[in-house]
């Protein structure tokens, strides 16, 4: 039997514990299980990255893999630990819209809110759901028990505004979700939304209160450089990006920004 694979997004950082401690549950239940940190260095408390970051990695992954996501700023509240078992995987972490770019691509197969104590660590602290309820729970799936054990099924989870682009006749309206270590701004404006703007090869992106005309290139080398272009990325969305240039700070935006898309 191939050893279970889980997975770990996080805004924990490595300088605490607590990454750490999830791993020690984890272990304690399977010692046998493959641990995978897609990455700890989210911006804290930042949801929609962490979304965009697992959604990104989460297709490489073998099927079944379990994928915990712990981006959570209403630990300790009324919002719902859940399990979403997709076409691909099971996804482990708080209903709030962390799991959502995950679940648009690969599809919700049931949703389901973690009820069952039994499969939790006895005590459950209200500041540490990712040790306490999140990594025993995902270890137990990964060994293999149903989804249907870990609590109710839910119809419906929350999806905030950056997994809702919008779409109009002559527009495209979403945010920036995500900017890389080379400064491109990733969008949630998906490559399925995108096919007819980028026949027409040139489109105009309003960021904030900056209307700016671009071409629509298929790589990065594509444009001169220092100018700013529209790409569809490796992960399907729309990025905007300066060649050999640092997007962000040149076009003066950040992580929320709203972006329009229309047809030139």
């Amino acid at each position: 039997m191939p050893r279970p694979i889980i997975t770990l997004t996080t805004d924990f950082g490595s300088k605490d514990p607590y990454v750490a401690e999830m791993k020690a549950v984890m272990l304690s239940i399977s010692p046998n299980a493959t641990i995978v940190d897609i990455s700890h260095e989210i911006e804290k408390f930042n949801i929609g990255m962490g979304a965009y970051v697992l959604a990104s990695a989460a297709p490489y992954f073998p099927k079944g893999t379990v994928h915990v996501a712990v981006v959570d700023p209403g630990v300790g509240t009324q919002r719902r630990p859940i399990v979403v078992q997709t076409k691909q995987s099971i996804c482990v972490g708080p209903d709030n819209g962390i799991l959502s770019l995950v679940v648009t691509k690969e599809g919700a197969e049931q949703v389901r809110e973690i009820t069952n104590k039994k499969l939790m660590m006895p005590r459950i602290s209200n500041t540490f759901h990712g040790r306490d309820i999140f990594a025993p729970v995902a270890t137990h799936l990964s060994k293999g028990i149903s989804p249907s054990q870990v609590g109710p099924k839910i119809e419906r989870m929350q999806t905030p505004s950056f997994a809702r682009p919008a779409k109009f006749k002559d527009k495209l309206v979403g945010e920036i979700i995500h900017i890389d270590d080379f400064g491109n701004m990733v969008t949630n404006i998906r490559a399925e939304m995108i096919r007819l703007i980028a026949k027409t090869r040139a489109v105009t992106i309003t960021l904030g209160d900056a209307e700016r005309k671009m071409r629509m290139c298929t790589a990065y080398a594509g444009a001169r450089k220092n100018e700013a272009i529209g790409i569809i990325g490796s992960h399907d969305f729309l990025e905007i990006t300066v060649n050999q240039g640092n997007a962000s700070k040149v076009l003066d935006a950040q992580i929320g920004n709203k972006v329009e898309v229309r047809l030139r």
